[in-house]
């Protein structure tokens, strides 16, 4: 490997089928023309179904998780299988890919984002920034980590070379219709697959994170693309080597690294610690928030009912308090007149008898003073 300083930016050369408008447009035409003129067969359909997913998997586990992200590590022999696997999928060469796959995770759906719905719009998102010439060149200050292998530099600046040798094979295979199955509408598959994830996978689905961008999650995006529909998840935490944070997340690519990791292949898959997956919860705060409340208002609402409650008790045994008095009152009262009553009548009774005793002793006396002198005067 040459320690010989490279240039920032190496132009990549105007070579057959580059990923410029033309050669896309031209494939596009070819295979859309092309399987009616050389026919279709269970083995033509089966290559371009498994250069689809051989492809798509080049992208996901190879330029996007590996190149893009360092979610796991690998031998040297093997990093260059996986560029050569996703260079065939003609999406340029794999120091281009991550490097601006890391400008769009920097500046993600801000006016420096290059494939951004929010800010160019859906059609730039999906097709217009790989075909735009203003992103034609490889800026290695982008990926410095990577660009220090002479080999990958090779293969990002003859990028097409892993593509011609898949359509060598695919003629191989099955003739010059296995070359239009194979090499070509699986090529076309495969790049609507992958530009669906800068494009709908920013307008169509749901939030889980509250990221700083419009990523949203998708499982129909997350099964045409081997897992990579999962883009909230990922936008939240892109080092990630599994982008289905849940098990019932489908993510095939994080399947398969996870079984090159037990025979060895790969190592160190990265994942979300646990934290990760708990903060930052679209709707969280919000909920929390809600329940908040609402707990405060039942709160509230059982306090006013239990002062209530309270007041009435209190109201209540004023009532009773105040009837007890009257009651007690009226009772002294008619005892106090009972009592009067009684103490006249009695004094009424004594006065009387009183008076019939001093008039039974003044009788009494003159009875007796009659027998002793029966000549004195009676008592007047």
């Amino acid at each position: 490997m040459s320690d010989n300083p490279r240039p920032a930016v190496v132009k990549a050369r105007p070579i057959w089928l580059q990923t410029s408008l033309v050669g896309f447009a031209l494939i596009h035409v070819a295979s859309l023309v092309l399987p009616f003129v050389v026919g279709v067969s269970v083995k033509s359909v089966a290559l371009a179904v498994a250069l689809y997913v051989m492809r798509m998997w080049g992208i996901t586990a190879g330029y996007h998780r590996y190149f893009a992200h360092r979610s796991y590590k690998t031998s040297r022999w093997f990093q260059f299988v996986l560029a050569w696997v996703g260079a065939s999928s003609v999406q340029k060469g794999p120091l281009w890919w991550a490097g601006l796959h890391r400008m769009h995770h920097r500046w993600s759906d801000t006016p420096r984002d290059i494939h951004s719905p929010k800010q160019r719009g859906f059609w730039y998102s999906h097709v217009g920034w790989i075909t735009a010439p203003d992103h034609d060149g490889t800026d290695l200050a982008l990926i410095p980590d990577f660009a220090k292998y002479a080999e990958l530099r090779w293969l990002d600046r003859f990028h097409w070379v892993p593509f011609a040798v898949l359509s060598v094979l695919c003629f191989a295979i099955d003739g010059w219709r296995g070359v239009v199955w194979g090499a070509g509408v699986s090529t076309v598959f495969g790049w609507h697959g992958t530009f669906f994830i800068n494009s709908l996978a920013h307008v169509w689905g749901s939030r889980r994170y509250e990221t700083t961008d419009t990523s949203r999650n998708n499982p129909v995006l997350a099964l045409i693309t081997l897992g990579e529909g999962w883009h909230n998840n990922h936008h939240h935490y892109m080092n990630s080597a599994n982008q289905g944070f849940f098990w019932w997340e489908v993510d095939v690519s994080y399947y398969t690294l996870r079984a090159l990791a037990l025979v060895g292949v790969v190592r160190d898959l990265r994942r979300p610690p646990a934290h990760v997956l708990r903060e930052k919860l679209v709707g969280a705060a919000a909920s929390a928030s809600a329940r908040l409340s609402g707990a405060r208002a039942s709160a509230e609402l059982k306090l006013i009912e239990a002062r209530a409650a309270v007041g009435n008790a209190v109201e209540s045994a004023e009532l009773r308090l105040n009837e007890a008095r009257t009651s007690l009152e009226n009772v002294a009262t008619e005892a106090r007149t009972s009592l009067g009553n009684a103490a006249t009548e009695a004094r009424a009774a004594a006065g009387h008898r009183i008076a019939e005793a001093r008039a039974a002793v003044d009788d009494a006396v003159e009875s007796a003073a009659q027998a002793v002198d029966p000549s004195a005067p009676a008592a007047k």
